[in-house]
């Protein structure tokens, strides 16, 4: 018989937001009238068509697989040159931030990458993660044996969690003591707060200090609306030295179900063997995707380099402002409740203080029970979380007016 990994049966309960649908099913089948007006603002999934450059663009490419003469098999398992190009052009160089086309590596998404680039680091690293934050971080760490038992409070041994609170606006501070590998969302996921320039040059320089790796999600830059907000960690100079940067088609172009997102792995980017030599982690990155995967299909990746097209940026210009102006429209209906909201300003999300010292899974069960509306734990994303919830704007505008109107009961 087979032996299994034992990392997995130190995970705590189930993954949080296939708990989120344990919870919601039993509701639904024990209140049937309830279900049909049941209206979901948990999980960060996109609700809006897809941008038609892009729709456009993999048709093409489909046809153009139905023919012998423009048939494609096995792409390049770094990603085809026209999209890597095209990415490192537009989001990178146009912006005065020097990124190499083979630094950019294309991928199902970023949620994958997160978890793949524990791949080509070794087990002895100290981690830390921000809390409350994005739980694949954590779980795919636990997964990998980078961590001791779980806690009461649902943390676990061997890592250590920077706290994000109030005090702090949800952006932590470097830790007085050493880590290796930093995880770091902004956007961030699950609060939507940002950080400033300012406060990523901290990190940079700790990142430096201590010969650490930043693993820097930018998944919801695009949301960025503040004009002095950093849209990626490589406007930090010196961060080529000590980060890899984490993007996603998902939120902006729609593409959840699609597919594609990237890892930007600098070539100047080291890390080092037990013996203390020095090896560049591109290198590593690229034998493992050569190894273990051949990235995206080529459709995909044709509707992932029509979003930069003209009529593409306009689509996801549309696609973006629907989303924020959602969540406009749930923050101010929050707010009226006299429940303290945060976020969704530069992010998708907005980050809510529970009221009547309700918990974070209390504040879940009202809002489907007196609502029937769907949100998010803050309890979920780490022990900081406790006592506040997260509201997805990712919805149509129907709902969230619908939603909006429902928040008035608890006025």
């Amino acid at each position: 018989m087979a032996y299994l990994n034992e990392n997995y049966l130190k995970l705590q309960a189930g993954y949080l937001f296939p708990e989120i649908a344990r919870r919601v099913r039993e509701f639904c089948e024990a209140n049937p009238n309830a279900a049909k007006r049941l209206i979901r603002c948990g999980i960060g999934d996109v609700t809006e068509p897809l941008p038609r450059a892009a729709v456009k663009a993999m048709k093409h490419a489909v046809d153009e697989l139905g023919k012998r003469e423009t048939f494609r098999g096995y792409g390049p398992e770094q990603g085809y040159e026209f999209l890597r190009s095209t990415i490192a052009q537009n989001d990178y160089r146009d912006r005065n931030v020097e990124i190499a086309d083979d630094e950019i590596f294309v991928s199902d998404g970023s949620k994958c990458d997160c978890g793949y680039i524990l791949d080509i680091l070794g087990d002895q690293n100290k981690v830390a993660v921000p809390d409350p934050v994005y739980p694949v971080y954590v779980d795919t760490n636990v997964m990998a044996g980078h961590s001791g038992r779980a806690k009461g409070d649902g943390s676990y041994e061997g890592i250590l969690y920077l706290p994000c609170t109030i005090k702090n606006g949800f952006v932590p501070e470097p830790p007085k003591e050493h880590v290796d590998l930093v995880y770091l969302c902004f956007p961030n996921n699950p609060t939507g707060a940002v950080a400033s320039r300012e406060q990523l040059s901290r990190w940079v320089e700790y990142a430096q200090e201590h010969e650490a790796l930043l693993v820097f999600d930018a998944a919801y830059e695009a949301y960025i609306a503040q004009p002095n907000i950093p849209h990626s960690i490589f406007e930090i100079p010196g961060a080529r030295e000590c980060a890899v940067e984490l993007r996603s088609f998902s939120k902006n172009g729609g593409f959840t179900g699609v597919r594609c997102g990237f890892t930007v792995m600098p070539n100047s980017l080291l890390a080092r063997t037990e013996s203390g030599r020095r090896m560049p982690l591109h290198q590593l990155w690229h034998r493992r995707w050569s190894t273990k995967a051949n990235s995206v299909s080529y459709p995909v990746q044709r509707g992932a380099e029509a979003l930069y097209t003209s009529h593409g940026r306009e689509q996801v210009r549309a696609l973006i402002d629907h989303y924020r102006g959602n969540a406009r429209i749930l923050s101010e209906a929050v707010a009226k409740t006299g429940m303290m909201v945060f976020g969704g300003v530069d992010a998708p999300y907005i980050w809510v203080k529970t009221r009547d010292g309700l918990t974070s899974w209390q504040m879940f069960d009202r809002m489907l029970r007196d609502l029937s509306v769907v949100i998010t734990p803050g309890s979920g994303f780490g022990a900081q979380g406790e006592g506040y919830f997260r509201i997805s704007a990712f919805n149509s505008r129907q709902n969230a007016e619908e939603v909006a109107q429902r928040l008035k009961s608890f006025a």
